[in-house]
């Protein structure tokens, strides 16, 4: 990334630069390379008109390509509906509120249910388009056609109105076609394999918004990609980004305090496969997504992944009283699960559900995912409210859902990461249920909920922590699910942050404006003796380790481990933990909080470093020389509040032995946990101790300790030792 003499001296970066093995930035500098022509399989065709409607020369198009594709001499526009007895194309002038031309599609241009026309002599930066369709009206029977709504391209690569955050647009949404002619130059996916992965959960707008955030383009692609240096600097090397996909922040905007609410966190969608323009740092008329481009090929470069979280369970329209703007007017009785009246169903909480397994919303579906992956080149993806994707055309779960099925089989998606959050808005649960060919990993949930149980000292928990731990085999078994099925994590965008969890005993969502009534009641957290903000230094204290012990935790636990932004330096939302209409510094990332918390920081990037320096703490590793098995759990000696876990294994190379212990005291008092008894010539040293300010884990700082069968750990304490050669 081009290094600005603003960046180069970003002290988030700077922040974690204590040890020399950690790269000031990112190191290289790449020009950007912009292709002058576009080129298109379709260019070198020769195509010849054979009609004419409202003054321009028209054809039958590309049947086989949805959407609208520029090509030589014109623009190609298919659209398919079961229903429709007409379809007219829109164009407009850039923001115009009237169409200056209206062109039906000839009736015989209809083959099946799909209208395809190729219209020449338009040049794709001078016009904005929508679709008119006729046909009957019943809602009772899920038919809504009505001609006078105007409406979005279902397959829209960019959709117009919406570039300046927080600005209502107050016209319809129409769409704009995007010239695909990125330069890639010789990026390539990194591939990381799900073991080796640690995913780093952000917010493109919340991520640098604060004015602490110290780059170029606040809220945008490009600050994010400003902030690469950091992220590669703490180690991890995945970002899981909410959603991106176009969504409308100003829908159902409110006020409570004088403070507007949007819809900040987006979970709405608006168009499936068009990037969110208001997270562009200028507008991109005719190639929206390349600012998103350019933050990926950046990411590739550094050897860090891109995950998308996608919201494919339910659309922006709403439920009955919900606008009409694309896929209503399409095909409303195909789109979406209807009851016999012809009412929505409601699974994802959001007034409608996508009806999923329908063969056209399947496609649908495939073709956009297929579209993130080669156009954007995205790496994995994270499905919210997956349980919705399994259910049928009357909303019941689904033995085995076709649309699951062919994401898991699908060519183009063959490497690309699939993750489920198993659960919907309807309270369908399935942990342990995306079995797919093997191809699925899950948000474990309950790995969340029974360690936040467990880690603030519920009693008698320490064998279902131990299962979590070791990567939850009784939830996905390894013949079955391999062992990259559990992406483990404590927080995350949905609930309490970090320090929230340990900071507040109940939620705080009063400037939500709902009377505290929004949000999980179900928190597993704890105050510490004090609610919310205190200066009490042994709350403080106490605080900070259990932050400690949290992370340490998580990171050491067998899975994919996902950390939200912030967490590694103790981000705040003041006890809200369902944030998602606060576009203010609630949800904003205050990167000052780095600055104060180093220490903390600094002990979350060695706690990477190690887990990526330890191939044993993330699978089965060979064979151990000296007769440990691959895993081993040290039951308590008295009681149920301390446990122990011991990783060991033998490099590919049958050259080394490895050994890890992960030992945990939840207890208010001290605790024994015995130690597997150490070979001649060997020794435990102390990697980790979250007992002390720095976790014990500063370079230097590490000892070689003779343990007499066993260790007393501090109260509410984690402690991590490797096994060395003797002095």
């Amino acid at each position: 990334m081009p290094q600005t003499k603003k960046n180069r001296k970003d002290p988030s970066v700077r922040a974690l630069q204590k040890f020399r093995d950690l790269p000031e930035s990112s190191g290289r500098k790449q020009e950007e390379k912009w292709e002058s022509t576009w080129y298109s399989e379709f260019q070198s065709v020769r195509l010849v008109a054979m009609d004419e409607a409202a003054g321009y020369k028209i054809r039958p198009g590309l049947y086989g390509v949805n959407g609208a594709l520029p090509l030589r001499g014109g623009v190609n526009f298919t659209v398919h509906s079961s229903g429709a007895t007409g379809v007219t194309l829109l164009l407009f002038r850039r923001e115009a509120r009237e169409p200056y031309a209206k062109i039906p599609f000839p009736k015989h241009y209809r083959i099946g249910h799909v209208w395809s026309m190729l219209v020449f002599g338009l040049d794709i930066e001078e016009f904005e388009y929508a679709y008119s369709l006729d046909g009957p009206w019943d809602p009772k029977e899920g038919l809504r056609f009505d001609p006078g709504n105007i409406l979005l391209d279902p397959y829209a690569r960019a959709v117009t109105g919406q570039s300046v955050w927080g600005v209502k647009n107050d016209q319809f949404y129409k769409a704009r076609v995007v010239r695909n002619d990125f330069d890639w130059g010789k990026e390539t996916r990194p591939l990381i394999p799900m073991e080796d992965l640690v995913i780093y959960e952000l917010h493109v707008r919340g991520f640098t918004r604060h004015a602490s955030s110290w780059v170029d383009h606040p809220g945008t692609f490009l600050g994010l990609m400003e902030k690469i240096p950091y992220l590669k600097a703490l180690g991890v090397n995945a970002v899981e980004l909410m959603p991106v996909f176009e969504f409308d922040e100003t829908a159902e905007m409110r006020e409570y305090g004088g403070k507007p609410l949007y819809n900040y966190w987006g979970y709405s969608t608006v168009s499936f496969f068009a990037p969110n323009t208001s997270y562009s740092a200028e507008k991109e008329f005719n190639r929206e997504g390349d600012e998103m481009k350019r933050l990926i090929r950046e990411l590739h470069r550094n050897g860090i992944e891109c995950i998308l979280d996608v919201v494919l369970n339910h659309t922006a329209e709403g439920g009955e009283a919900g606008p009409v703007f694309s896929f209503k007017g399409f095909d409303n009785q195909i789109y979406y699960l209807l009851t016999p009246e012809g009412d929505y169903y409601n699974f994802s909480g959001c007034g409608n559900t996508m009806n999923c397994n329908h063969p056209v919303v399947q496609d649908l579906i495939l073709d956009c995912l297929r579209y993130w992956t080669t156009a954007y080149h995205v790496d994995g993806f994270r499905f919210d409210l997956a349980s919705i994707l399994g259910r049928d055309e009357e909303g019941n779960p689904m033995k085995n859902p076709p649309l699951l099925e062919r994401l898991a089989c699908d060519p183009v998606l063959g490497d690309t990461k699939l993750i489920a959050e198993a659960w919907d808005a309807a309270g369908l649960y399935q942990i342990g249920g995306f079995t797919y060919r093997g191809r699925w990993a899950e948000w474990n949930g309950r790995y969340r909920d029974e360690l936040r149980d467990f880690l603030k000292g519920d009693f008698g928990l320490w064998r279902s922590a131990a299962e979590r731990i070791t990567g939850s085999r009784d939830i996905y078994h390894p013949e079955v699910r391999g062992r990259n099925a559990s992406v483990n994590f404590i927080t995350c965008h949905d609930g309490f942050t970090l320090n929230d969890l340990y900071s507040y005993s109940r939620k705080h969502n009063e400037e939500n404006g709902w009377d505290n009534t929004d949000g999980t009641d179900d928190n597993r957290s704890w105050n510490c003796g004090a609610e919310g903000e205190t200066e009490d230094p042994e709350i403080l204290a106490l605080r900070r380790k259990l932050c400690r012990n949290a992370l340490a935790v998580l990171i050491f636990s067998r899975g994919t481990p996902m950390l939200l932004a912030g967490d590694e330096f103790l981000n705040s939302q003041g006890g809200n933990n369902n944030a998602y209409c606060q576009d203010n510094e609630t949800s904003w990332l205050n990167w000052d909080e780095l600055l104060k918390n180093r220490a903390f920081a600094l002990f979350v990037q060695q706690l990477i470093h190690f887990r990526r320096m330890h191939p044993v703490l993330r699978k089965p590793w060979g064979t151990c020389s000296f007769g440990l098995p691959e895993l081993l759990v040290l039951e308590p000696a008295g009681g149920s509040r301390a446990m122990g876990i011991v990783y060991a294994g033998r490099n590919e190379k049958q050259t080394a032995d490895d050994c890890i212990a992960l030992l945990i005291n939840v207890y208010w008092e001290e605790q024994w946990v015995g130690l597997p008894p150490v070979p001649r010539g060997k020794t435990w040293r102390v990697e980790a101790d979250t007992s002390e300010e720095d976790g014990g884990i500063q370079r230097g700082r590490k000892k070689a300790r003779s343990f007499d069968g066993g260790v007393l750990l501090k109260p509410r304490s984690v402690m991590v030792l490797s096994m060395q050669e003797s002095d």
